[in-house]
């Protein structure tokens, strides 16, 4: 017998309740109001669950990646290719005493059948049919401003080592600066080989490529330029393989001159127009932009102009259809002012600036103003052995560096610690400090007392989103990437040219908007730990950033972690110590991107710098607020639990007033203040959150505000013939002398 379904009652839709919508207890006066405007309620997205991509969806986002490689390939390879494609620039260094650039570069030519041309020096172009492709090779002499700036412009990179010499300091110290400014493409290659015996010859290769990998991890072979075919591989890389990309230096137009003329001006026979020759790289130049020449500074371009090369199909003559590519519109045209114009009728303050006060008593003071020396009081010279033959410069140098290395070390032992004077009082030494609560979180107004300076340079009011359009600007000019050009620089010192060599690389960087103009730069620096000298804020130094070379002043302050902290107040270093990672603050123009740094201690050879630290350029910031701290130094006289009579701090009971407000610490972590003073002598009883120790230090923090140096940075001209012109060790010379 079947069994029987069990029977289901279900209600009619007739005999469900309906609540009435208008005596809903959840409906809100807003909500019942929108839905009486017919407004339709949102679906949030927060919580919605996101459909997975299906199978052709993640196919078709392959083919778009796939395509985007294949377009920006196809555009790198364009720029190279063809009868008029830009040649490829090819840096050969020799890092060893015993080889020479040009020999091989020979044995290059030689692993296709070609001769080299006969100069020894400057730049060789090979024509590879083989490859179609065409090479620009820089032949480079052991000159390290010449090195570094071939390296700025360089597709490949090619290292030449000797198999009988090891790299000596000098090539170490080519290696390093150019890690340091970015790497383009790395060839290792050696010389010489052959005259090692067959059995040594692969141990030589291991030795040289460890070395190389220490700089470079990435690279895994070392060519034989003495074997034909090994000479034909180096060929083929640099013909074949697409070069790295170097992102500070494509964000800006820069060219490799390779030809250079001058017109001289009508009324003024020393300056008139430049003319230099090259092919366009990185992003487009525009005539309303200036360019950096180095060693002279920024000019104004008057035109841009087409210089097409000469063709095999028309028989090597000079295609005559030279075109004006741009010219710059006057009122979008980059002016070379470089500083605002301070208004002083604008300024409140009036007390008297440093400069009428130095004014003043340069007019005022005659030599019959000033008074006799009262006999027995002229300080006596006091005489310091020094080995034989150091001449008075080198003693007064060594007597200089021993003073910086004595206050390095007090100040390592006791930080920012400093004595109360005995004979002023400290109210009157200390005006300009103040105390704060919380070095982190105090407010602190950054527009509060500012310089005079101040006035004179430019600030954004966001360079983040500046930095960003001004970079989107400059990759829409209209002079494009590839093309073999002609800038026309006006106004320009006819010594330039008395000064070119052909057989040194002779570059022109574009400057994008802004960049000449002068504000306060910031850079995130690393001590070099090779380096063990001391190093001083303000002391002079070369800083290297990007394509600019000046001689600076800068000031070290702590790399806060964390980015600017709520009142963005960093404290002041006195010295740049070892293992340390600082932010360095200088006046400077302006720049855009993220810039490699170095910065150089001067020795007065230019092929022997020392390099002190490396870096990247950070932003533009004025608001940066840089706090010099000093210490002052308190002992306890008598102690009471808590409380506790304090000494040495201060000598005099009006000292004691002015400072009470402030806030003390002590050596062991307690916190506390001053509740009154204790006689005449500057005794005060202090409270403290608790019981201190007999052996227990008390502080009281001050901060001031502190500024880099006008007219501190200046464009360093070393190198030109490989003589500096006036170096930072002639500039400390000139302080001691004044000091003295």
């Amino acid at each position: 017998m079947p069994t029987e379904k069990p029977f289901h009652h279900r209600a009619s839709p007739a005999l469900k309740q309906t609540n009435k919508p208008f005596k809903s207890k959840h409906a809100t006066k807003n909500a019942l109001k929108d839905k009486s405007k017919g407004k339709v309620k949102r679906v949030s997205i927060k919580n919605q669950v996101k459909a997975l991509p299906t199978k052709a969806d993640r196919r078709n986002t392959a083919k778009q990646q796939q395509q985007k490689r294949r377009e920006a390939l196809f555009k790198a390879n364009r720029f190279f290719d063809g009868l008029f494609g830009a040649p490829k620039i090819v840096a050969v260094i020799p890092l060893c005493p015993d080889v020479k650039s040009y020999n091989a570069v020979v044995h290059i030519f030689g692993s296709i059948n070609q001769t080299a041309p006969s100069h020894t020096k400057g730049v060789v172009i090979l024509n590879a049919e083989r490859f179609k492709q065409k090479v620009q090779f820089i032949l480079l002499e052991r000159n390290f401003i010449d090195i570094l700036d071939a390296c700025k412009v360089a597709d490949f990179i090619v290292f030449v080592m000797s198999a009988e010499v090891e790299v000596d300091n000098f090539g170490e110290q080519c290696v390093k600066a150019i890690q340091a400014q970015g790497v383009p493409t790395v060839i290792a290659a050696v010389m010489h080989l052959e005259l090692q015996s067959p059995k040594k010859r692969n141990d030589v290769k291991k030795s040289l490529l460890s070395f190389l990998n220490y700089f470079f991890p990435d690279e895994e072979k070392i060519h034989s330029l003495d074997v034909s075919q090994e000479a034909l591989n180096v060929l083929r890389t640099i013909c074949t393989q697409l070069p790295k990309n170097v992102h500070w230096r494509d964000t800006h137009p820069y060219m490799l001159a390779d030809d250079v003329g001058f017109d001289a001006n009508s009324e003024d026979e020393n300056f008139g127009t430049l003319r230099v020759t090259g092919y366009a790289r990185g992003n487009p130049f525009s005539a309303n932009r200036l360019v950096h020449l180095q060693n002279f500074g920024d000019y104004q371009l008057i035109q841009v102009t087409s210089s097409p090369v000469s063709s095999e199909k028309a028989n090597n003559e000079m295609a005559m259809d030279i075109k004006v590519l741009d010219v710059p519109v006057p009122d979008l045209q980059e002016t070379l002012v470089a500083e605002n114009e301070p208004d002083f009728m604008s300024n409140d303050q009036t007390w008297p600036t440093r400069e009428e006060l130095d004014e003043v008593r340069t007019t005022s003071m005659n030599s019959e103003d000033i008074p006799d020396a009262i006999p027995g009081t002229t300080p006596k010279r006091v005489l310091k052995r020094v080995p034989r033959g150091t001449s008075s410069y080198q003693a007064a140098l060594r007597e200089y560096m021993e003073k910086l290395s004595k206050q390095q070390r007090d100040d390592l032992e006791f930080p920012d610690e400093v004595d109360t004077p005995i004979d002023m009082p400290a109210r009157t030494r200390f005006q300009r400090y103040r105390g704060l609560q919380s070095f982190h979180k105090s407010p602190w107004d950054p527009y509060e007392n500012l310089p005079v300076d101040y006035s004179r340079i430019f600030e954004f009011s966001n360079y983040k989103r500046a930095k960003n359009r001004v970079l989107r600007e400059a990759s829409t000019e209209v002079v494009k990437t590839g093309q073999r050009i002609t800038l026309h620089v006006a106004n320009v010192s006819k010594a330039i040219l008395e000064i070119f060599n052909s057989s040194r690389p002779f570059v022109v960087f574009g400057l994008l908007r802004y960049e000449h103009k002068m504000s306060v730069l910031n850079f995130i620096v690393t001590r070099n730990s090779e380096f063990e000298e001391p190093v001083k804020s303000k002391d002079p130094l070369i800083l290297h950033c990007g394509f600019r070379r000046y001689i600076v002043r800068p000031l070290y302050s702590e790399n806060t972690q964390g980015g600017k902290r709520t009142n963005n107040v960093h404290k002041f270093e006195r010295f740049f110590n070892l293992g340390r990672t600082c932010m360095a603050t200088i006046y400077g123009p302006i720049q855009m991107g993220n810039l490699p740094v170095m910065l150089y201690k001067d020795t007065g050879d230019v092929n022997a710098p020392i390099l002190v630290a490396t870096g990247t350029f950070t932003n533009v910031e004025p608001k940066r607020i840089i706090a010099k701290r000093i210490c002052l130094t308190g002992y306890p006289f008598k102690v009471h639990k808590k409380s506790a009579v304090i000494r040495y701090m201060f000598f005099n009971s009006d000292d004691v007033s002015w400072f009470k407000p402030i806030q003390l610490t002590t050596k062991y972590g307690r916190t506390g203040h001053i509740r009154e003073s204790l006689g005449t002598h500057g005794y005060m009883k202090c409270v403290f959150d608790a019981p201190i120790g007999q052996q227990d230090t008390i502080m009281m923090n001050l901060y001031k505000r502190v500024f880099p140096k006008w007219n501190s940075t200046i464009l360093w001209r070393g190198g030109l013939e490989g003589k500096v012109e006036e170096n930072n060790v002639q500039v400390i010379t000139k302080e001691m002398d004044t000091q003295q």
